[in-house]
């Protein structure tokens, strides 16, 4: 099985000129936790995800050791500020891509080694589609209960017919 056996073409993608505030309400729309970022020719310039969102919202070291400890209270105030960066700003601009060939589990291999739960997929650099590792997960466990389906079937034709029963 292969990536792009699996990955999903209907692909919600940001340019890095995006304002977070639209990024924000894409993914809450789409229920979605990250997205890839494109440049004007389709090809995947970085990733942003909740989690660069809501990161951008904590101080920094610098910060924090002068104030002591967070309110909390006050950094859930500061997501309106958040919303008016840019998706350049925030974003990963170190992007692990799949292409359609890459088969299922090294996909799913590299995703797990570097901490990943979505990638890109591209062809010749141009963004095709989007895998996360849930798409892996259930790709994989339906082709196991086919196969495990199968051998039930299997068992349960070839079996002779036992003699000298009812009939």
């Amino acid at each position: 099985m292969r990536i792009g056996d699996i990955m999903n073409t209907d692909v919600k993608t940001a340019m890095p000129d995006s304002s977070i505030h639209e990024v924000a309400i894409t993914m809450c729309f789409n229920r979605i936790s990250g997205m890839p970022v494109v440049d004007v020719n389709d090809v995947v310039v970085g990733v942003i995800s909740e989690k660069d969102i809501l990161r951008a919202m904590y101080p920094g070291v610098n910060e924090y050791m002068e104030q002591g400890c967070l309110n909390f209270e006050t950094l859930e105030e500061s997501y309106t500020d958040v919303l008016n960066y840019h998706v350049a700003e925030l974003m990963s601009d170190k992007v692990f891509s799949m292409t359609p060939d890459l088969p299922v589990l090294k996909a799913a291999s590299i995703m797990c080694l570097n901490s990943i739960r979505r990638t890109p997929v591209s062809d010749k650099g141009r963004l095709v589609g989007i895998v996360t590792l849930g798409d892996v997960h259930k790709a994989v466990f339906q082709q196991s209960l086919a196969r495990r389906s199968a051998n039930l079937e299997k068992l349960t034709f070839s079996r002779p017919l036992a003699s000298g029963g009812p009939h």
